[in-house]
């Protein structure tokens, strides 16, 4: 087995798509990072040639002149299983690499969250998930007639009630940046979350307009509702979401998604991720997820590996003291 740096997209992206696809170790999320000014690093372990395990690692700064390296929903390991060899994960490859890296770069600690349960790492310590740990996919590879049919007889009628009252649904481009950033303002102030700065929104949806995708629900001229999807691979993904306190009775936020859902069918994508969901955290917007009838998901969660204790100590303490 060797490891080394991954230069072509294809090949990131063909490896990813087939072991998970998760749009957060894709080639494109890695060139958004380096948008915002991080350095990343593609790194894939290879046996016969073949990637079997590979982890986008982007680098975070610190105080006091340290960082830690964050991987998103990675490593990604071959789903078929181990290599020949065996994966020994403590002294494995790809580790070794990772620890030699951030020597380098006085990185105190690895963030990982890979989305393979078999992915784990002694002296490892489970933390606050970054990413959402469960979610709704909803399958859609069959009609829309189909998917329509299995939602629950509530978000149906909500749809057919947003459709009833003319809503109106559509991609927006050129300012979008401005309006998501309204609507987002009102949507953390009602729900009492801590959006991303601005400028994290402004670079997202200024990216790449195959992969970042805005739309917007309308009604009586005033924009109600604004969903910012990802589109990778073979599937669309609800990643933020945003609303206004108006008109909260025609239910534009329902007539949105299942737009987006026709669209992505009409395109040839296979699943349509709701992003997150927490019946304790968030009641309303799960039961609003749930009612489309998509699969649960669980993931393992996010897991810290420090490479100073040290350091790692003095940053838990600085984090438990930001929240006093």
């Amino acid at each position: 087995m060797v490891i080394k740096k991954v230069l072509e997209q294809k090949e990131w992206d063909d490896f990813v798509l087939l072991n998970g696809e998760q749009f957060l170790q894709s080639w494109q999320w890695g060139e958004f990072q380096k948008n915002l000014g991080r350095k990343i690093w593609r790194m894939a372990v290879y046996e016969n040639n073949e990637i079997v395990a590979a982890a986008l690692i982007v680098k975070y700064k610190l105080l006091f002149n340290k960082s830690y390296f964050y991987s998103p929903r990675g490593p990604i390991i071959e789903e078929s299983g181990p290599p020949a060899g065996g994966w020994n994960l403590e002294y494995g490859i790809l580790l070794e690499e990772i620890k030699k890296l951030a020597e380098e770069e006085g990185v105190i600690f690895w963030r990982f969250e890979s989305p393979n349960s078999k992915f784990q790492i002694p002296n490892s310590k489970k933390v606050a998930d970054v990413q959402p740990s469960k979610t709704v996919i909803l399958d859609l590879k069959k009609t829309p007639d189909e998917i329509f049919t299995k939602m629950h007889s509530k978000t149906r009628y909500n749809i057919r009630l947003a459709e009833k009252q003319g809503v109106k649904i559509y991609e927006k481009t050129g300012e979008g940046a401005e309006v998501f950033l309204k609507l987002l303002k009102e949507t953390s102030l009602r729900d009492q979350f801590r959006a991303h700065p601005d400028n994290y929104y402004s670079h997202l949806l200024n990216f790449n307009p195959q992969f970042v995708r805005l739309y917007v629900a309308e009604y009586e001229n005033k924009i109600l509702a604004a969903n910012l999807m990802i589109f990778s691979s073979k599937t669309a993904t609800y990643l933020h979401g945003a609303s206004s306190n108006l008109h909260r009775n025609v239910m534009a936020p329902y007539l949105l998604h299942w737009f987006i859902i026709q669209e992505a069918v009409k395109n040839g994508y296979f699943y349509y991720d709701f992003w997150g969901i927490d019946e304790k955290k968030w009641p309303g917007v799960t039961r609003f997820k749930k009612g489309f009838n998509g699969e649960e998901v669980i993931y393992p969660g996010t897991f810290d590996l420090p490479f100073s204790n040290f350091w790692y100590n003095v940053y838990r303490v600085g984090k438990m003291v930001k929240k006093i």
